[in-house]
């Protein structure tokens, strides 16, 4: 699974949306009871939501930057 490659369904949804769904895959994998392949597949969820989110801030810098050069 390429890390680079954001699904649409993260793509789409907002910062709080993005948090909320990492402070739910972070409680699912801090309980021991999981196994490892669901696991897997969370944790590069997890990452790409990260990803998503930090892609987001950057934009959001950019605009606030080219906005305060002006």
């Amino acid at each position: 699974m390429k890390i680079e490659n954001i699904p649409a369904d993260i793509k789409s949804k907002s910062i709080k949306e993005a948090r909320d769904e990492i402070d739910e895959i972070l409680s699912k994998l801090e309980n021991q009871t999981t196994n490892l392949d669901e696991s897997e597949n969370d944790y590069f969820r997890l990452i790409q939501l990260n990803k998503h989110i930090d892609e987001m801030f950057k934009k959001k810098f950019k605009e606030i930057s080219e906005k305060k050069n002006d």
